[in-house]
C-alpha cells in the first residue's frame, strides 16, 4: 500500500488519511517506540547522509550526518547512565543548535530520560522558574551561561566544552533503546503564559507519530525535500516541526545558530539549496526589511509560517522573492497544529490572510461564549475537539462561507512578539523586582517589524527619565529573557484597576488603541 508521503493532493489527504497509517512511516509501534531511533538511528546506515545543515551567525556552516549524531548521542546516553541518570529523570539542555545540542537531546531520550530544551536567552529568573518546576538531574549549557547563572539555578551545571567531549569519547558509539511508546520523552515549556509559571507540556515518545500530521499537511514535508526552519528548537515550532518531524521522515533539516540575522538566513537558504522553508512571520518581515533578498538566489517549492498573522507586505514579498505560495500553519503548544494551508497541494486554494482548513481527521470550530457554533463571519473562540470535549485555544477567530478559518486576536493577555509568546505576568513580576518599580503592567502594542512589542507601564517614586527607562529595560533583559524585555516603557502616576483591585490591562489596551488611532 502507498505511504501517506506518496500523496500531495488535498483531496487525497481527505480520502487517504487514517491515524493508523502514520505508523507505516515509523519503525516503532504503539508499544515500543523511541524518538531518537525514529529521528536519527534508523537513517544512519549511509555514513554521508546529512541530517542537519547548521547556519551559524558568525558566517560558517556545518553539516551533521545522521551517523555522527547517532554515535555522539549514544555516547551521551552512556555518559548519563554512568552519572546515575535513569529512566524518567529530566535533563535540561540550554544550548544553541550544535552537535552538542543534538547529542544531548537524542542521547537523553535514548536512555529513557526526559529532555528539557531551554531557550538560550533566558536569564537567571527565567531559568529558575523552569528548573524549579522540572527538577532536572543536571543542566547542560555553555561556559558563558554557566557563569551568568553562577549556581543560582539550583541544579548541577555541566559545560558543553572540550572536557565533556573527552569524557564522551570513552563510551561506545552504539546504544540499545528500550523505551515504550507511552514513556515520557520531553518537557516543552511554552514561551510564556498569563500564569506565574510557564506551562510544561509533557510529551511521550508517541508524540513523534502525532507530529507527522503537521509535517505532512502543515509544512508539506516529503522525501527529497531540503527543509529549513530558523526557529529556536527551545520552542514548539523549531523543535517539533523544524527538527523532529523532518528527521523522522529522513529529510535533511536546516536551522540557525546564534543571534538571528536575515541576510545570513538568506545566504544559508541559497547555499543549502533549501526547497521547503518554515519560519515565523517575523523572519519573513525581517528578510523583507533587510533589503538583502536581491543578493541571493532562493527558489522554494514550499513555504509556511506560524506564530502570528503575517502582514500583507511581507506576504507579497515572500511570494515574489521565493516563487511560491506562503501558507499559514496554526496551532498551540497544548494541542499541536490544527489549521493548515496544505503546502505543495496543487488542488488547495490558499486564501491570503486565512489560517486555512483543519488537518485531516481534526474537528475545529469557532464557538460563541455559550458553546454554540458561530455562523460564518461571526467572531468567537477557536476550539478543537479533543479527548471527547471542546478544548479552547484562547484565540478568537471566524470562518468564511467556504470553511476557511481566520485569526481574530488573542483571547487572553498573552503577547506575541516576533513569533515569541510572552506572558504579561512573568514580565511584570520581573519588573517589580527592580527597586525603583512600585507597580507594573504590561501589554502588547502593534509594531511594524515584530507584530507586537512589549510595552510596560510602571509607577515609580523616582522621576521619569531616559536613564531610568534604560535601567529597567536592561534589568528585565538580564533577569528574565532578552526577547521579553519591554521595548517601550511609560512611567505613569498610577495604573487603572478593576473593582477587585487588580490591574486592568484591558483598560490600558483600550487607551493605547485610542492613542494610536
Amino acid at each position: 500500500m502507498p505511504l501517506l508521503t506518496d500523496y500531495t493532493r488535498y483531496d487525497d489527504a481527505l480520502r487517504q488519511f487514517e491515524p493508523r497509517r502514520l505508523w507505516d512511516l515509523l519503525d516503532g509501534d504503539r508499544d515500543a517506540l523511541n524518538i531518537a531511533h525514529e529521528c536519527i538511528d534508523r537513517h544512519a546506515a549511509e555514513p554521508a547522509r546529512v541530517a542537519v545543515w547548521l547556519a551559524f551567525a558568525d558566517g560558517h556552516d556545518e553539516q551533521l550526518t545522521f551517523q555522527t549524531i547517532a554515535e555522539r548521542s549514544a555516547q551521551f546516553a552512556h555518559w548519563l547512565a554512568e552519572r546515575g541518570v535513569g529512566k524518567g529523570d529530566r535533563v535540561a539542555i540550554m544550548l544553541e543548535p550544535s552537535l552538542a545540542f543534538y547529542a544531548a537531546l537524542f542521547g537523553t531520550m535514548k536512555l529513557g530520560a526526559v529532555a528539557v530544551p531551554l531557550f538560550t536567552l533566558f536569564g537567571p529568573d527565567g531559568v529558575r522558574l523552569r528548573i524549579d518546576d522540572c527538577t532536572p538531574a543536571l543542566l547542560l549549557t555553555t561556559a558563558e551561561k554557566a557563569a551568568d547563572l553562577d549556581g543560582s539555578a539550583g541544579v548541577p551545571l555541566v559545560v558543553a566544552d572540550a572536557g565533556l567531549d573527552a569524557a564522551l569519547d570513552r563510551f561506545p558509539a552504539t546504544f540499545t533503546v528500550r523505551t515504550r511508546a507511552d514513556d515520557m520523552a520531553m518537557y516543552q515549556y511554552t514561551s510564556g503564559t498569563t500564569r506565574d509559571l510557564p506551562t510544561a507540556v509533557k510529551h511521550t515518545h508517541r508524540a513523534i507519530a502525532v507530529v507527522l500530521v503537521a509535517a505532512l499537511y502543515g509544512t508539506g514535508i516529503r522525501p527529497g525535500d531540503r527543509f529549513f526552519c530558523p526557529s529556536s528548537p527551545a520552542w514548539g515550532h523549531g523543535l517539533w516541526h523544524g527538527t523532529l518531524a523532518p528527521l523522522a521522515l529522513g529529510v535533511r533539516t536546516g536551522t540557525f545558530s546564534g543571534k538571528f540575522d536575515p541576510a545570513r538566513l538568506l545566504r544559508a537558504l541559497a547555499e543549502s539549496g533549501t526547497t521547503n522553508l518554515s519560519a515565523a512571520a517575523t523572519h519573513y518581515r525581517m528578510m523583507r526589511t533587510s533589503g538583502a533578498a536581491d543578493r541571493f538566489q532562493v527558489k522554494l517549492d514550499k513555504m509556511s509560517f506560524t506564530g502570528e498573522p503575517i502582514d500583507p507586505e511581507s506576504l507579497a514579498f515572500a511570494e515574489a522573492a521565493f516563487g511560491t505560495t506562503l501558507c499559514s500553519m496554526y496551532g498551540t503548544t497544548e494541542v499541536g497544529v490544527i489549521l493548515v494551508n496544505y503546502p505543495g497541494a496543487p488542488d488547495f486554494v490558499v486564501k491570503p490572510g486565512s489560517l486555512g482548513k483543519p488537518v485531516p481527521g481534526m474537528k475545529v470550530e469557532v464557538q460563541a461564549p455559550d458553546g454554540t457554533r458561530c455562523a460564518p463571519e461571526q467572531i468567537g473562540e477557536i476550539k478543537v475537539w479533543r479527548s471527547g470535549a471542546w478544548f479552547p485555544t484562547k484565540d478568537r477567530g471566524w470562518t468564511d462561507s467556504d470553511g476557511y478559518f481566520y485569526h481574530g486576536g488573542r483571547a487572553d493577555d498573552v503577547i506575541i512578539s516576533a513569533g515569541w509568546t510572552i506572558g504579561a505576568v512573568e514580565v511584570e513580576n520581573t519588573l517589580l523586582k527592580h527597586p525603583a518599580v512600585k507597580e507594573a503592567a504590561v501589554i502588547g502594542v502593534p509594531d511594524a517589524t515584530r507584530g507586537q512589542v512589549v510595552k510596560a507601564f510602571i509607577v515609580s517614586d523616582q522621576p521619569a527619565s531616559a536613564a531610568l527607562i534604560a535601567e529597567v529595560q536592561a534589568f528585565v533583559r538580564t533577569h528574565l529573557s532578552q526577547h521579553e524585555y519591554p521595548r517601550i516603557v511609560a512611567i505613569v502616576p498610577d495604573l487603572p484597576k478593576t473593582p477587585a483591585g487588580k490591574v486592568n490591562r484591558k483598560a490600558l489596551r483600550d487607551r493605547e488603541a485610542t492613542t494610536q488611532a
